[in-house]
């Protein structure tokens, strides 16, 4: 009996040294994968300084494009064609009046469309068209570096009026014509702001940037000058309605640290 005693004494002490071996061995697995996971963690992390630089220069419009259509109507098309070169020739005098270059004017096509008039029997009801006529349409454009003569031009169409001319003018497009010279000052201006944000915020947390990791350019912002923030848009925006203009561009800088 006492020998039995002693065998499950044994037994018991040597199953409890297995059970404290495998839980030792069960937290230094643990250990080393928590560990492992911090290295890690420490290895990808996205650590480095970031900073977004902005620039924006206002300017004014250098060119000028201005459009304007013109139409007539008669019976026959020869007849037609002839009110619109009457027409045409009156918008040439009256652009040369106000010393517009003839190589800064340019005539469209000519379109052409038949008129029908609806008939109508006593009893108030559709009958059917009948042929009518011609009615003709020409567009005039005009692109100049005069900016200040065809702005006068485009609010200035009376006298086309009252010589008969049916004369509908467009609202003025301005441009600028050295926009990629614009574009490249401006990259360069906004990075050098990212990269002066980048050395304060190196210099405020007792550090210094290292390598140049990435660099992303922004969309070119060209909009009306004073106007809010709404006229920008995800892909970038060109105003040609506004003669005065603004353009901004951002760059976003990510610096590794020493």
């Amino acid at each position: 009996m006492e020998n039995e005693n002693k065998t499950t004494g044994v037994v018991r002490s040597i199953v409890t040294l297995i059970c404290v071996f495998m839980i030792a061995a069960a937290l230094v697995a643990c250990t080393a994968i928590f560990t492992k996971g911090l290295v890690t963690y420490k290895t990808n992390g996205n650590g480095g300084l970031s900073a977004t630089g902005s620039a924006s220069v206002d300017f004014e419009a250098d060119l000028i494009v201005w459009r304007g259509t013109y139409s007539t109507y008669a019976a026959t098309t020869g007849e037609a064609y002839s009110n619109l070169n009457r027409d045409a020739d009156r918008i040439r005098d009256f652009l040369e009046d106000y010393g517009i270059d003839e190589s800064d004017v340019v005539f469209s096509a000519i379109d052409i469309s038949k008129r029908y008039v609806s008939n109508y029997n006593d009893e108030g009801n559709y009958v059917g068209d009948t042929f009518d006529g011609y009615e003709l349409y020409q567009t005039v454009t005009v692109s100049s570096e005069d900016v200040d003569t065809v702005e006068e031009v485009s609010r200035d169409i009376t006298e086309l009026i009252e010589k008969g001319v049916q004369f509908t003018s467009n609202s003025p497009e301005y441009y600028y014509r050295d926009l990629d010279s614009l574009k490249l000052e401006l990259v360069k201006a906004a990075t050098e702001n990212a990269k002066e944000r980048i050395d304060l915020m190196a210099e405020g947390s007792g550090c210094r940037p290292g390598k140049l990791v990435s660099s992303n350019l922004g969309v070119f912002q060209i909009t009306a000058r004073n106007s809010s923030e709404d006229e920008y848009s995800s892909g970038g925006t060109y105003n040609t309605s506004s003669r005065l203009k603004t353009a901004t561009i951002t760059v976003k800088l990510n610096y590794t640290v020493e």
